[in-house]
C-alpha cells in the first residue's frame, strides 16, 4: 500500500534520508518546513526515487496554526499514514544560561510548538484508527546534564508528551513512537569536533527510524548501544555525577 507521509522540518538531514527509504516504494509525500528552496530540491530528489508526490509547504513550525495544516495537509495526501517529526535546535547552553530569551526560543521550538503537532497529528490518527506518529528526541532528555540541560529538557518534556499519546492510542490501531538518536552528524552539529566512535551518519539514524516506525515499540534508541550507555549515565550516583564535566 501506498504510505502517506507527513514530514514536518523535512530540511533535516535525518529527514532526508528517512524520506529517501519510503520515496523508493512509491510513497506520497507533504513536506513542510523553513527554508522552499531546500524543501524543492528535497521533493525533486524524492521524485526521481519513485515518490508519487512531494508536495512541499514552506512555513515556520515554532508558529503555524498545527490543527489548521494538519487537516489542509491530510487532506492533500488522503490521510496519514506516517507524520514524522524532525526538527528542533540545539542552541548554545551558556548563551541561553545569559540571555533568557535563547531559552524561551529554544522551548518554545522543541516543546511547545512540537508538542502541538503532535498532538494535532494524533488526533488524526486516532480518528483513523491507524498510522504511526515518529518524534524525533534525543538521548539528552534522558538526564540533566551541566553541558546541555535546558535543550535535554526541551527532549525530556516531549518524550513524557510521546509516551502518553502512545498509550492514548494505543487502544486504537493508531500508534506514537520516540526515536532517540545520539550524537549524529548533521549541519546542526558540525561546531562538535572532533567527531568519534559514538557518531553516526544520518542514514545510519533514518534505518532506524524507518524499523521504529513500521515497529511495535515506544521508545527507540539510535543507535541501540546508546540505551545501555543512557542507563549507565542514569545509574551514576548524584554525588559522583556531581563532580564529572558532562
Amino acid at each position: 500500500m501506498t504510505k502517506r507521509i507527513l514530514v514536518l522540518g523535512a530540511a533535516s538531514e535525518i529527514a532526508e534520508e528517512t524520506a529517501r527509504l519510503y520515496a523508493a516504494e512509491g510513497a506520497r509525500f507533504v513536506l513542510a518546513g523553513r527554508d522552499p528552496v531546500r524543501l524543492a530540491d528535497i521533493a525533486a530528489d524524492l521524485r526521481t526515487r519513485g515518490a508519487a508526490l512531494a508536495e512541499i509547504d514552506a512555513i515556520d513550525l515554532a508558529t503555524a496554526d498545527a490543527e489548521a495544516c494538519t487537516q489542509r495537509w491530510t487532506g492533500i495526501l488522503g490521510g496519514l499514514d506516517l507524520v514524522l517529526l524532525a526538527y528542533g535546535v540545539l542552541g548554545d547552553q551558556r548563551s541561553a544560561e545569559a540571555d533568557l530569551s535563547q531559552a524561551a526560543a529554544m522551548i518554545d521550538t522543541n516543546f511547545r510548538s512540537a508538542s502541538l503537532w503532535c498532538l494535532a497529528s494524533a488526533r488524526h490518527l486516532e480518528a483513523a484508527g491507524s498510522g504511526t506518529l515518529a518524534v524525533i528526541g534525543s538521548v539528552a532528555g534522558d538526564r540533566g546534564r551541566q553541558s546541555n540541560y535546558i535543550y535535554g529538557a526541551t527532549k525530556a518534556g516531549l518524550a513524557a508528551l510521546v509516551e502518553g499519546i502512545a498509550h492514548r492510542l494505543a487502544p486504537t490501531g493508531a500508534r506514537a513512537v520516540l526515536i532517540k538518536p545520539g550524537f549524529v552528524d548533521t549541519a546542526m552539529t558540525a561546531h562538535i569536533q572532533p567527531k568519534g566512535a559514538l557518531w553516526s551518519s544520518p542514514a545510519r539514524i533514518a534505518a532506524r527510524i524507518r524499523q521504529a516506525a513500521e515497529g511495535k515499540g515506544t521508545i527507540v534508541y539510535a543507535p541501540g548501544y546508546w540505551r545501555l550507555i543512557m542507563s549507565v549515565v542514569r545509574s551514576v550516583p548524584t554525588p559522583i555525577f556531581h563532580r564529572t564535566k558532562l
